[in-house]
């Protein structure tokens, strides 16, 4: 349990990847400050941490507002004086033919996924930098950074800012031992797993879709205090997915 006492920040923690990575990094001894804009699902994740024997605190708040984002970070500060990890989870997709694709929605979807990082990194980053053991930063990013399925532009070109936006950050943030790396799933199953198809899981070269777990586990090996060699990197978590060559048979 190598994040006893330490205070880890998630973003689009109510719901799906967010929750499990907000209930694996409270079994593992951490504070967990959990951010989303969906109130009840959030408050109710807190108390089933709590009650399990964590420590959680909820934030009801917009990831693409600089006024909530600071007052995110402000209250983590109050509560435990420290920041270890932030791992920025929050995304949204608008999936609609690009010439029915409105600019509002294309400003959303970018707010969402893309400026919250940019937010959340700037406002956390002198806290982070105080850690003795270095802070730790993970991005959420996609293989649809690598691969497209058609109308998911805006999607898209986050999650391709976010590959680049994440090897910047390291660059930048290496001076204060800041480590900045991030994953990019493929699919991973939030619903109900056991409804999936043989062929669903059997596409895969893993032999199966990828689970929430997967990428909870990953994200405790990119923040791990011992992980101090590792950086700007993206880690493809895709059960092999875009390595295999497919061809028309």
């Amino acid at each position: 349990m190598n994040h006893v006492n330490h205070t880890v920040i998630i973003t689009g923690a109510a719901n799906g990847i967010g929750a499990t990575l907000a209930k694996t990094y409270a079994k593992e001894g951490a504070t967990v400050i959990l951010a989303d804009i969906d109130q009840m699902t959030g408050d109710d994740l807190a108390s089933e941490i709590e009650a399990d024997g964590g420590t959680a605190y909820f934030y009801h708040l917009d990831v693409q507002d600089e006024q909530d984002v600071d007052l995110l970070i402000d209250k983590a500060i109050e509560h435990t004086g420290r920041i270890d990890v932030v791992i920025n989870n929050a995304g949204i997709i608008v999936r609609k033919p690009l010439l029915e694709l409105s600019l509002d929605e294309w400003d959303r979807v970018q707010h969402t996924n893309l400026r919250s990082i940019f937010l959340t990194t700037k406002a956390a980053a002198p806290y982070l930098k105080k850690n003795s053991a270095g802070g730790r930063i993970v991005n959420l990013a996609s293989t649809r950074a690598f691969m497209s399925e058609p109308d998911t532009e805006s999607y898209a070109a986050t999650k391709g800012g976010i590959v680049a936006l994440t090897h910047a950050l390291a660059v930048s943030l290496g001076p204060d031992r800041i480590f900045v790396n991030a994953i990019a799933p493929g699919w991973i199953e939030t619903g109900n797993y056991h409804e999936l198809s043989p062929e669903d899981h059997s596409q895969h070269p893993a032999g199966r879709v990828g689970k929430p777990e997967d990428v909870a586990r990953a994200a405790l090996f990119l923040t791990d205090p011992e992980n101090d060699f590792l950086t700007g990197e993206t880690l493809v978590l895709d059960g092999g997915m875009t390595r295999k060559m497919i061809y028309e048979e």
